[in-house]
């Protein structure tokens, strides 16, 4: 069958389901809410349960369009009256009610929803009115904890779902910084969680982009989970997905991503093979003090870091240099640890002082401090871009307290805040 063929019967089903709906409508509307109320049928009328479920539904059509309607607000607030434990109806008049501007009430519905279980439409809807939210309140930053914690949950109920990894991470509108410090701090727990293991986040990844491919409308969808994997160092696949979304629309401006990590890359990689001399090394390695560190974690060195989260591993290095480069985070260091192996360190969730100015804080990261990193996240960057090969040693942490600096904890005012600005989009 042809492509224009196939298309034709899509749209013929697509009309049919229409049709079918739209009697359907018909049907309840004349069967159980008819104008004459002696028309009733009473016995299915009397039954809280169907009279729930029919003014939840007669609710959630009105409640279609996008601007507020009192009257399907009535409607499913009765339906929530006469049955408490219809979720759908609850999380329905959230949405209504969010329209109207009232948000602690649509809150307390969605909570309510809750309550009768876990939802992963329910969760997104939440952690979507948290970061709307979020936006002016003094605790600002405890509102995006929770959002953070609602959006990891819902992912978790179904990791494969590819529209949830969507709905989470990018259908809330940022500004820059903070577009990508809450998608990473999101990744930042996921890549935490045990149950998300690399195939598991792999298949996220398929699913997520799978609709992209079948409808350019969505092109958004490849360009943001490259974005995701750019945080993640997964530098392949962030060139791939940003090529692929600059070919579908050029106005996501994908090509001045993969120019960056390009940029980036070639940097690194001139960076290390300048700190080939034998001496300086050994200099730079024996200058490192001892540390006492905590007795549940084991002292290890690059070379021997397993690929992904090292729980209960603490390595220690000295930082010969700070990589300055055009994004606004990760902050970028060369690293040398006791071995003479020099790798890059990647650290998120500390503020750049060259970008901040007005934060002087004697324990910001600097050339020449000793680093004592907990939990490192490790990967060996390998893969061929354009002719030109990348290989070395990259080490993440992604939280303030992994990082101990000349032996003491890092400041929480170089704690990277956010600014987070959220449409509701039910």
């Amino acid at each position: 069958m042809s492509n224009q063929s196939q298309g034709e019967v899509d749209a013929a089903n697509v009309m049919a389901s229409a049709m079918k709906a739209a009697e359907d409508l018909y049907n309840i509307r004349d069967t159980y809410f008819p104008s004459n109320p002696d028309d009733k049928i009473s016995q299915q009328r009397k039954l809280p349960m169907q009279r729930a479920t029919y003014e939840y539904l007669r609710g959630k059509i009105l409640d279609v369009f996008p601007e507020y309607r009192k009257e399907a607000e009535d409607h499913l607030s009765k339906a929530v009256k006469l049955s408490p434990s219809l979720a759908d109806a609850w999380l329905c008049l959230g949405n209504c009610i969010w329209k109207k501007g009232d948000l602690p009430s649509a809150k307390n519905c969605f909570t309510l929803a809750l309550s009768k279980g876990p939802n992963k439409k329910i969760l997104s809807q939440l952690s979507m009115l948290e970061r709307r939210m979020a936006q002016g309140a003094e605790n600002q930053a405890d509102i995006v904890e929770e959002s953070i914690k609602h959006a990891k949950e819902a992912i978790m109920l179904d990791v494969k779902d590819g529209n949830s990894w969507f709905l989470n991470l990018s259908s809330a509108p940022i500004h820059e910084k903070g577009l990508q410090w809450g998608t990473r701090v999101l990744f930042g727990f996921l890549v935490h969680d045990p149950r998300l293991d690399s195939p598991t986040l792999t298949a996220a990844s398929r699913t997520y982009t799978k609709p992209a491919v079948l409808d350019g409308m969505e092109v958004f969808r490849v360009y943001e989970f490259a974005n995701v994997n750019k945080y993640l160092e997964n530098y392949e696949r962030a060139l791939s997905g940003f090529e692929a979304a600059a070919s579908r629309d050029p106005g996501l401006n994908s090509t001045e991503e993969v120019r960056k990590i390009v940029n980036l890359l070639d940097k690194l990689e001139s960076l290390l093979r300048g700190q080939t001399k034998a001496k300086r090394l050994n200099s730079l390695a024996s200058s490192l003090a001892a540390v006492n560190l905590n007795p549940s974690y084991r002292k290890a060195t690059v070379g021997i870091l397993s690929d992904g989260l090292n729980k209960k591993v603490a390595i220690i290095g000295k930082v010969l240099f700070f990589v300055k480069h055009e994004n606004v985070a990760p902050l970028y260091y060369l690293v040398c640890d006791t071995d003479q192996s020099c790798y890059v360190l990647s650290v998120y969730g500390i503020r750049d002082e060259a970008c901040d100015i007005e934060i002087k804080d004697p324990l910001q990261i600097k050339e020449g401090d000793q680093l004592t990193l907990l939990e490192p996240n490790y990967r060996d960057v390998d893969f061929p871009w354009n002719g030109k090969a990348y290989r070395f040693n990259s080490v993440r942490v992604d939280f303030l307290e992994q990082v101990i600096v000349n032996g003491k904890a890092i400041s929480s005012t170089q704690a990277v805040r956010t600014a987070i600005l959220a449409q509701h989009k039910p």
